[in-house]
């Protein structure tokens, strides 16, 4: 579970990146501000599945 926190950072970077470059080319100026928004909340859980995903389970031994 220690690299899940980068992973997350990671990919809201390139959520990020993709978001300024659809900004640059004006393709936001197409759609309407509630889809944008729906879109990144998406894109962000999307993100925490992935990150929570590529975690690796911790193994207790309790002695049951």
């Amino acid at each position: 579970m220690r690299f899940v926190n980068l992973y997350l950072i990671g990919y809201v970077v390139f959520v990020l990146g993709v978001v300024l470059a659809m900004w640059k080319s004006g393709i936001l100026n197409e759609i309407a501000p509630v889809w944008i928004g729906i879109g990144v909340v998406i894109a962000i859980g999307i993100g925490i599945m992935m990150s929570v995903g590529s975690g690796k389970p911790t193994i207790t031994t309790d002695g049951r």
